[in-house]
């Protein structure tokens, strides 16, 4: 068939424009006027909701789904969730009368899938008992309670001075390649180390495919994948995917919440769903604001991150934690996107780029990282172990940043540079090791009472895994007392010092040994 012109094909939308007025069910039938760029403007739907479901004739005679984002009085702007080349001005569009949902339950866990729900990773299809919407509802005041248990990260520099409860949202912001997914992936790693049958929920928005599929190998090997749920959207998907993924993972997240069961869903990153939502905003004919982007940005991310919480007791006591990421452009932390999200979190941990690349790792800026609501949820033990150690640092950094300019320091100047830089060597931690509270705790103790200040800065490290050593062999009992998270008792915290001032000595003669 020869290629229609513009007026034969504009007649045609006339004539199909004129059909449907003459029609009755102009309320539940629409005709496509024109279509371009993954947005499909539709006449006539009166009837059509916000994010309702409009099946669209294809060329190829299959529907195209689409959903509404634009109610205008004449036309509605649908944005298509298939590939607009599919589609061509003309086409008949139907209501579904369904919002748009995605499926949710325990079928999900441990697999790859896009944001519709479609399996990603070469298995069979998904069948679940339910579905849920996209777009919920937060759940309000009295249907919350505060947050008072530890989500525990693994990671002594969060769990110690920016603790996260379940229920919490705390961003990770930073420069790329800073580690920030790093933090995120310890963390979902030590769920399944601790037992503590939190379920993970990871979103990737517009990541590589083979970035992916790396992270699913990974959590596969140290048997995290069987308590995940994978979002994926890779960036040659349309922008409404990548729009879709953090509401399709919320809601997923959600089902466990809603059932007595705890969630923690990572969302990866949101700078890059800030920039789809853009995009189909403009293409939207929306009007620009702030850096082009609508000026309903900031409820984007506001309405995603209100429905992680923590349950009352009356609807079961559940728990979805969130963990959005924010990249930075040369660690400007008061730009728009960032600062937005800054304003709705319950704080927020700041990666450091200088910190990293000095390996320290992972690179926490300890001045600009908070937590607004885990101090409450943190474990008593830790609590104790580490209640001093922020101030420390704080006060290293700022002495550290004043001694270079001066060789002559007093005594207890040097001690606190000296007591600061054994911490900042203690707080590196390699990736995929995450700590169990017991090994926390020792470490902490030992390092804030003295017990490593005269053992060399290089043999910090290896004295450290030889105090875990010697606990774990020779005294399980306290270790276990330990992990229970409550304050130990003074005999425990005595034995621990004494094992510590041992091993530490023999790192001290060894170096006395190797200066002879």
């Amino acid at each position: 068939m020869a290629e229609l012109s513009i007026k034969e094909l504009s007649d045609d939308i006339r004539a199909a424009i004129q059909d449907l007025k003459t029609r009755p069910e102009i309320e539940e039938v629409g005709v496509v006027t024109r279509v371009g760029d993954g947005v499909a403007w539709i006449y006539g739907l009166r009837r059509c909701g916000f994010n309702e479901m409009i099946d669209i004739e294809g060329n190829d005679g299959r529907p195209v789904t689409a959903f509404a984002l634009n109610l205008g009085e004449d036309e509605i702007g649908a944005v298509l969730l298939g590939d607009d080349v599919n589609v061509k001005a003309g086409a008949k569009a139907r209501l579904s009368g369904k919002v748009l949902e995605v499926p949710v339950g325990p079928e999900l866990v441990g697999r790859v899938v896009d944001p519709l729900g479609n399996p990603l990773d070469g298995g069979e299809p998904i069948k679940t008992k339910q579905t849920s919407r996209v777009e919920r509802t937060a759940p309000g005041v009295l249907d919350r309670k505060s947050v008072h248990e530890p989500l525990m990260t693994g990671l002594m520099a969060i769990d110690a001075m920016v603790p996260i409860g379940r229920g919490q949202r705390e961003l990770i912001i930073g420069d790329r390649q800073t580690g920030k997914t790093a933090i995120a992936v310890d963390t979902m790693v030590n769920q399944a180390r601790q037992k503590t049958g939190v379920i993970n929920v990871y979103v990737a928005v517009g990541q590589k495919l083979s970035k992916v599929a790396a992270l699913q190998e990974r959590l596969k090997r140290e048997g995290v994948m069987d308590q995940t749920i994978i979002v994926a959207t890779s960036p040659a998907d349309p922008a409404a995917l990548l729009y879709l993924a953090p509401y399709a993972g919320v809601a997923m997240g959600e089902y466990f919440r809603d059932n007595k069961q705890h969630a923690l869903i990572i969302y990866d990153d949101l700078t890059k769903h800030a920039v789809a939502y853009r995009q189909m905003s403009l293409l939207l004919r929306r009007p620009p604001g702030r850096e082009a982007f609508p000026g309903d940005v900031f409820y984007l991310h506001s309405r995603l991150l209100e429905r992680s919480a923590k349950l009352s007791d009356e609807l079961g006591g559940g728990s979805l934690t969130a963990l959005p990421i924010i990249e930075t452009q040369a660690g400007d932390i008061s730009a728009y996107i960032p600062t937005n999200v800054i304003s709705i979190t319950d704080g927020q941990i700041f990666l450091e780029t200088n910190l990293f690349y000095q390996g320290i790792r992972p690179a926490i800026s300890v001045g600009l990282s908070v937590s607004r609501v885990g101090g409450a949820a943190q474990t008593k033990a830790i609590k104790a172990a580490g209640g001093g150690l922020k101030l420390s640092l704080a006060q290293f950094r700022e002495l550290a940043a004043f001694s270079q300019f001066s060789t002559d320091l007093d005594a207890e100047t040097r001690h606190t540079i000296e007591r600061g830089q054994r911490l900042t060597e203690l707080l590196k931690q390699p990736q995929y090791s995450p700590y169990a509270i017991w090994e926390m705790y020792s470490l902490l103790y030992a390092a804030t009472n003295g017990a490593f200040d005269k053992v060399p800065l290089q043999k910090i490290k290896p004295a450290c895994d030889a105090l875990l050593r010697e606990l774990s062999s020779k005294d399980a009992k306290l270790t276990e007392r330990l992990n229970t998270g409550d304050k130990p008792a003074d005999a425990d915290n005595d034995s621990l010092l004494k094992v510590a001032k041992k091993i530490a000595a023999m790192y001290e003669e060894n170096q006395a040994e190797a200066k002879k």
